[in-house]
């Protein structure tokens, strides 16, 4: 039977759908965002598209409002609703969409409130987080290697599409069926939406049905797509409302190592101080944050002390704790 866990962090929330211990859909929340569903004040500030596209600036920060009533003018003060959150991107993060909204301000529902069902899950038993490989399917999400039985994926996230390259020594049908259903894995696995491909091998006209196939087996609905073309090229189209797990954690990989790493504090058996080793720059990015580390203290309820070690990559970061 499936079941979700919820884990309420350090500086982000998280959440796990397992099903015969094996990590189905993972979700995360940085607090402080403006979520989608949100209901906001703002005021048109530009124009873009003349009864198109617009700019809302709101107290969170920025919108694109589309589509544009004609009504409206530069400057005109009104209230929006978020449906779909600021997507981070390297260069330029995509502005959070919006539409006009009669309701009242309210705020969008948070990762615990869209899952009410969820066991909450804490430090004071057994790991199920990384039971279910928590670690590995993040790292699978920060470097884009996935792989699978007789192949590999490689995810690009792109400001179009989140793309999937298929390698592998199986033969090319084999390896297209297998490839369609580890992308199908990774899609739902990170709560990847919007427009997404998947490079296949190349196969014969009669085969083309079966990874597509493949792919309908495993992915929910709903979705759009096409078939599988003569360059084994399959494109779809899911709905989107929130960045997915490789748009948040590729988009600041130091935050997300030192957010892991008070994780592993957290759940480090033993008494005393912790001395928490890292990278130079995760170092820092703690340093930065006393917040996170105040509150880790808390948890724990013993002093914690920040170790910089030059060798260490940022995913290499360890803790060292006195055993009872």
């Amino acid at each position: 039977m499936a079941e979700w866990l919820y884990e309420e962090g350090i500086g982000e929330n998280r959440a796990i759908l397992l099903e015969g211990g094996e990590i189905i859909e993972a979700a995360m929340e940085l607090p402080g965002e403006v979520r989608a569903g949100a209901v906001v004040a703002g005021r048109l500030v530009k124009i873009l598209v003349t009864a198109r596209r617009g700019i809302v600036e709101h107290g969170g920060g920025e919108a694109l409002l589309e589509p544009l009533p004609r009504e409206l003018t530069q400057g005109q003060a009104l209230r929006v609703e978020i449906v779909r959150e600021a997507v981070p991107e390297k260069g330029r993060p995509k502005l959070a969409r919006c539409r006009v909204s009669d309701a009242s301000e309210r705020a969008g529902p948070s990762l615990r409130e869209r899952l009410p069902q969820a066991r909450l899950h804490s430090p004071r038993g057994r790991d199920r987080f990384e039971e279910a490989a928590w670690s590995e399917r993040l790292e699978e999400a920060m470097t884009g290697e996935v792989a699978f039985p007789g192949g590999a994926l490689r995810m690009s996230v792109t400001p179009a599409m989140t793309l999937f390259d298929v390698d592998g020594a199986l033969p090319p049908g084999e390896l297209a069926v297998a490839g369609a259903e580890a992308a199908a894995r990774a899609i739902r696995r990170f709560g990847i939406g919007g427009s997404i491909g998947i490079d296949l091998p190349t196969l014969p006209k009669a085969e083309r049905h079966l990874p597509a196939a493949a792919l309908d087996a495993l992915l929910p609905q709903p979705f759009e797509r096409t078939g599988v073309n003569g360059f084994g090229f399959l494109q779809l189209v899911r709905r989107r409302e929130r960045p997915s797990l490789p748009e948040l954690l590729q988009a600041d990989p130091v935050a997300a190592a030192a957010r892991g790493l008070l994780r592993r504090a957290e759940w480090t058996g033993g008494i005393g101080p912790r001395t928490l080793h890292a990278a130079p720059a995760v170092v820092a990015r703690l340093e930065g944050e006393p917040d996170w580390v105040a509150e880790l203290e808390r948890r724990i309820g013993a002093p914690v002390a920040l170790r910089a070690e030059p060798g260490l990559a940022i995913s290499g970061g360890h803790v060292h704790a006195q055993q009872a």
